[in-house]
């Protein structure tokens, strides 16, 4: 199998009290290709999020497959998901997520001591992730001195710390105005053509989402369109 993500009819559903079920997700399928840029579409509402907590592993479905690079998600325990989320799956978000006290350095240093790297080793490579990033002269920098655009290109650089084999980007332009937001697109596609990340783009954006290589469109929880380059 030639796929990062396989899923089958996913399902989610959350309780809504006594004897109540609202499901959000009716039976989702979808598959990544390793190398791919793809884009999930879909307005508030429409599952979208619940969707990428489930990719992220954030969420388990209520039923259904999901093989991640052939292994079954589903059959995980705790410990063993989280050990995948750091791992496999990269994470950038809209709001940055990143630790207030801590250092740009430091930062992107985190899923690296989460997964056992030594403090010299992590060290290096945090400050060669924030050089490609233009972030040099930042390293020491907290993340309320930075501006909106490094806070995320920091986030990006923490995101491919563990060389994970997705990039999982939720609504990453969301909170920059146009220009930054624009940069921060080009450095994916680097990370797509230079490096060959697969990237999972979520997104409510449709101008956004033509830039990457296929786009779903999600709506009241079914993938209701596909449209490829």
């Amino acid at each position: 199998m030639d796929y990062i993500i396989y899923m089958r009819k996913i399902k989610k559903s959350f309780s809504m009290g006594k004897h109540k079920k609202l499901e959000v997700l009716h039976g989702i399928d979808l598959t990544v290709k390793n190398g791919e840029f793809v884009s999930i579409v879909g307005q508030s509402g429409s599952g979208k999020s619940t969707l990428m907590n489930i990719i992220g592993g954030l969420d388990r479905p209520t039923s259904g497959q999901y093989l991640l690079e052939d292994v079954d998600v589903g059959k995980l325990g705790e410990n063993q998901l989280s050990d995948i989320r750091n791992r496999k799956i990269g994470f950038v978000f809209q709001l940055f997520n990143l630790i207030p006290r801590s250092s740009a350095l430091r930062n992107v240093e985190l899923p690296m001591l989460y997964g056992g790297v030594g403090d010299a080793e992590r060290r290096e490579k945090a400050k060669e992730l924030l050089a490609m990033f233009g972030m040099r002269d930042r390293v020491n920098h907290l993340p309320s001195e930075l501006s909106g655009g490094q806070k995320q290109r920091v986030a990006i650089a923490r995101s491919i710390a563990n060389d994970p084999a997705i990039v999982l980007a939720d609504e990453p332009t969301g909170a920059l105005d146009s220009k930054t937001g624009r940069m921060v697109m080009d450095i994916f596609h680097r990370l797509h053509e230079q490096q060959g990340k697969t990237i999972v783009l979520i997104t409510h954006n449709e101008k956004l989402a033509q830039e990457t290589q296929r786009i779903l469109i999600l709506e009241d929880g079914n993938i209701v369109d596909e449209r490829t380059k």
